[in-house]
């Protein structure tokens, strides 16, 4: 991003933008190494035997998961803020110095879980080398720090919002942050009881993710539809507040399919299946209603031989359609595969679940996350129309196949674990191994290890693209 054009008004915001996503981009890239090192663990159990164990190395893959995301939502807020407000964004200069603290923070954090990995199992565990609690491991002391960045951001956010033209993408994403930063306080405090503590623990991990980061992704749909083909800004709002109102409730409602198994009431089976399939409608229903628009409107441009619109920025635009539909089959589909609690009961805490956490995670927010990269390329150079490069096509080919190669690899060895492990031999110990060690689970962990090494590389591909595509000179400037 040697070629900067970020003048004028909210230029400074923009740059703490471009700070945040080549770190998020970073760390998507740890995420995938990590989660590719696990996949060969599977594969082959000793390697990196006691240098970087299995536990440690699925740990940074989900941790890096977590954080590149925030990294990323964080860095498009403040990239759509002056864009939505008109004004620059207050509180620059201590958005970055809390840009810098985060960064800081996590470098120490994944140094500890790299050359620490375990502790005395006391408080000093606890609070310095990882809570324990699976998806959130963080420290006690980064987890109060974590709290202090999302303050200082949500403050960032709300000041900029009270002063500028406040829009309702804006309105949305500062109901969406109160929401974001109160949800994960959820996971920081522990209760004797089992129930009670694995209750609170997924409200971080499911509704945290269900509920707040969907509205989010909505908010950065409707600006990316406005930005990339002129969409109208009533069709996609209108269609983000339903999907505030529709993921609030079915997402805190949907959560009930975690219930299940610990002891809640029996009435969480059918309330918690019906409301999880509900989740993804919303963001789908606003793509097609904004392109069936934008299609009619070109049609009837050509019909009286006026020029028609294009999309300004190609490998964006891709991969937010992308997200729409990969959003659908991997959180709505996928995830429905398994919620039903008569089905649950076979399929709970096998592959099946990795299936639909990897489709969702990477069809519901990586894509549009990717998507947001892209923009700010074309803003951080000054380019009116950004077209696809033959590097952006393979990256985003070998990416999707990649993930959708491992969610279908995943979803054999989890119908493999519930034939085997569940249904033939009532879920001992000894169905656990057979199913493990039989030759379709087997095959299975070698396909998803494949499309594993297709997605990295598809990363690499992708790493290119957004550092050399700046300077291409097929673009319009």
């Amino acid at each position: 991003m040697a070629n900067n054009h970020l003048t004028g008004i909210g230029s400074e915001s923009k740059q703490l933008a471009t700070w945040y996503l080549t770190v998020a981009a970073i760390l998507f890239g740890a995420q995938l190494l990590f989660g590719l090192v696990a996949a060969i663990q599977y594969v082959m159990p000793g390697f990196l035997f006691e240098i970087l164990d299995f536990s440690i190395a699925r740990m940074l893959h989900i941790n890096a998961l977590v954080v590149w995301m925030v990294f990323a939502m964080f860095g498009s807020v403040y990239w759509l803020l002056p864009d939505e407000t008109g004004i620059e964004t207050i509180g620059i200069k201590v958005g970055k110095l809390l840009f810098w603290v985060f960064t800081a923070a996590i470098v120490v954090v994944v140094l500890v879980f790299l050359f620490v990995q375990v502790g005395p199992a006391d408080e000093t565990t606890i609070w310095f080398i990882t809570e324990g609690r699976e998806y959130i491991e963080a420290p006690r002391w980064a987890d109060i720090g974590i709290v202090v960045v999302v303050l200082g951001f949500v403050f960032n956010l709300y000041a900029t919002g009270m002063k500028g033209n406040r829009s309702g993408i804006v309105t949305v994403i500062m109901a969406d942050m109160l929401a974001f930063a109160g949800i994960y306080l959820a996971g920081m405090f522990f209760t004797d009881n089992i129930t009670v503590d694995q209750y609170w623990w997924w409200w971080v991990i499911h509704l945290w993710v269900e509920a707040t980061w969907e509205v989010y992704v909505g908010a950065l749909a409707a600006y990316g539809l406005i930005t990339m083909i002129g969409a109208h800004r009533k069709v996609v709002e209108m269609w983000l507040w339903i999907e505030v109102a529709m993921l609030f409730g079915s997402g805190i409602l949907g959560m009930g399919h975690h219930y299940f198994w610990i002891g809640t009431p029996e009435y969480w089976w059918e309330i918690g299946a019906l409301f999880s399939a509900l989740e993804p409608l919303p963001l789908v229903a606003m793509f097609i209603h904004v392109l069936y628009d934008w299609g009619k409107t070109q049609g009837a441009q050509e019909a009286l031989g006026k020029k028609t619109s294009v999309i300004n920025n190609k490998p964006a635009f891709t991969w937010f359609v992308l997200n729409a539909f990969g959003n659908f089959l991997g959180a709505g589909v996928w995830g429905f595969f398994h919620t039903m609690p008569q089905v649950n009961l076979y399929t709970h805490g096998t592959q099946f679940t990795s299936a639909h956490g990897h489709l969702a995670f990477f069809g519901a927010y990586a894509t549009i996350l990717i998507g947001m990269m892209y923009l700010a390329v074309q803003g951080t150079n000054g380019i009116k129309v950004l077209r696809s490069t033959k590097t952006s096509i393979w990256a985003v080919s070998m990416i999707a196949g990649g993930v959708l190669g491992m969610t279908v690899a995943l979803t054999l060895a989890g119908y493999v674990q519930v034939l085997v492990s569940r249904a033939q031999m009532g879920a001992t110990w000894a169905g656990y191994f057979d199913g493990q060690s039989g030759m379709w689970f087997s095959q299975a962990m070698d396909w998803r290890l494949l499309m594993g090494f297709v997605t990295f590389l598809g990363f690499l591909l992708l790493a290119k693209d957004l550092l050399t595509t700046g300077k291409n000179p097929v673009h319009e400037r």
